[in-house]
């Protein structure tokens, strides 16, 4: 028998996923947010929380941490787009 978990992050990143495709189907823009939580940014670059916890570890990614949870600029994810850019012919 194969038994899968579904975590509340699943959860929440079900419902981001949800409200972001309701509204571009109903053409609101998505709001522009000046900090982003782990599961969105994992979510934007499609990664996973190892993944996002080494590019905190050696210094590509800039957060805040308050409390427990961890905060991330969405200037801080955007540059790391820019510095990562390839030019692919």
């Amino acid at each position: 028998m194969n038994v899968e978990l579904v975590t509340k992050n699943d959860l929440d990143n079900l419902k981001e996923t949800l409200i972001n495709e309701i509204r571009m189907l109903v053409g609101i823009k998505p709001e522009h947010k000046k900090w982003l939580k782990s599961s969105e940014v994992r979510n934007l670059l499609d990664c996973s929380p190892g993944t996002l916890q080494h590019l905190r570890v050696n210094g590509t990614l800039e957060y805040t941490k308050i409390g427990g949870t961890i905060y991330y600029s969405s200037d801080s994810v955007n540059a790391v787009f820019d510095r990562n850019k390839r030019n692919v012919a």
